[in-house]
């Protein structure tokens, strides 16, 4: 297996890139392909004193999207970028595996067109590890969508399972809807009708509606929403923590007293810190593609970028995109095919509920 690697996407880029590239190869056993300018790829790795060079490739892409590109213009004129080099090692099959720190939208416009989308999906999704007060559980869609249908929450609830089950060793996931309340109708249109979808499909061990209050409890093992709102959930999620730190800094800074106090928590914040910390999880996977995605966090070190590896490493060797069809496949088996398969399994819900369509609020 061959992992091509953005060597040029992320805050940090090159130097942590490429510093995480030589930390995975102590995590994995397969090669890296180190995708971007090769002159300065080869001045970081003399920098960094990488002797043993017989796992690390590189493959020359002078030109970079950056953070504050637009995606798609950004692709179209940069043909030669790290990112679509990148990906188009991974539908040529010289790579089984792709993973960036840069520009998120172009990593996910890029998968969705140079890769496409797995048989039986119509909305891949960004899928993003959280902590809980119990094991941690994972949150999809984070962002790749903003118009998601109930048919796409389906989706995205069977990708989850298959995810949780093969990465965190979940045997039945159990599958939350992201709502403001625990009532069956309660929500928008969309959060309605998908409620009464994923309650249809024997498939999905569905528990339910999870409110936001409960988003950190551990209820659910998989937690689907739009990603809009995944978006939000995640970004607000992130900067409460980085807020409440600013506090506690302020706090322990105040005078003597407080900063010998500090030095008596230390330890608990720094494990504390840890267990909130994105590197322990290295990268988000974009679910729904052909081939592996990891899309990383802007700001990751080397540390983060080894664990992405690591984690796209385990997703392909797991087969998940293979899992991932074969399922869509036995929903489809047990409830018809054709275009109108998710219409039928909203009409079977709404007959075992014993209403109408015109009753249920559904919105098209």
């Amino acid at each position: 297996m061959r992992i091509a690697l953005d060597a040029m996407g992320g805050d940090y880029a090159p130097s942590e890139i490429i510093k995480g590239a030589l930390e995975a190869l102590r995590l994995v056993t397969h090669k890296i392909i180190l995708v971007g300018d090769k002159e300065i790829i080869s001045q970081e790795l003399d920098r960094l004193g990488a002797s043993n060079r017989e796992r690390i490739l590189v493959k020359h892409a002078p030109e970079v999207i950056r953070m504050e590109d637009q995606p798609l213009i950004a692709l179209r004129r940069k043909k030669r970028s790290s990112i679509r080099v990148g990906l188009e090692l991974v539908k040529s099959g010289a790579a089984q595996v792709f993973v960036s720190a840069g520009n998120t939208g172009a990593v996910m416009l890029g998968a969705k067109m140079i890769l496409g989308s797995l048989e039986g999906i119509s909305r891949p999704a960004i899928a993003v590890t959280l902590p809980s007060k119990k094991d941690p559980f994972v949150l999809i869609d984070a962002g790749a969508n903003v118009d998601s249908k109930p048919e796409h929450i389906l989706e995205f609830a069977i990708m989850g399972q298959i995810y949780v089950r093969a990465i965190l060793g979940k045997e039945n996931p159990r599958i939350g809807l992201l709502s403001i309340g625990e009532e069956d109708l309660k929500g928008n249109g969309l959060t309605r009708n998908a409620f009464m979808l994923l309650k249809s499909v024997p498939q999905v061990n569905f528990i339910g509606n999870v409110e936001g209050k409960e988003f950190f409890e551990g209820k659910a093992d998989v937690v689907v929403c739009d990603g809009f709102v995944g978006n939000l959930a995640l970004k607000i999620s992130e900067s409460t923590a980085a807020f409440i730190s600013h506090l506690l800094k302020g706090v322990f800074t105040k005078g003597l007293f407080s900063k010998l106090g500090y030095l008596m928590v230390k330890g608990p914040l720094t494990e504390l810190r840890q267990q909130v910390d994105y590197r322990a999880f290295g990268g988000a996977p974009l679910l729904g593609v052909k081939g592996t995605c990891i899309i990383c966090h802007g700001s990751s070190n080397f540390e983060a970028i080894a664990n992405a590896i690591k984690v796209a490493v385990e997703m392909a060797e797991k087969r998940i995109n293979e899992k991932i069809e074969s399922h869509i496949q036995a929903v489809r088996e047990v409830v018809g095919t054709g275009k109108n398969i998710w219409r039928q399994l909203r009409e079977k819900f709404y007959q075992l509920r014993g209403i109408g369509e015109e009753d249920s609020g559904r919105e098209e």
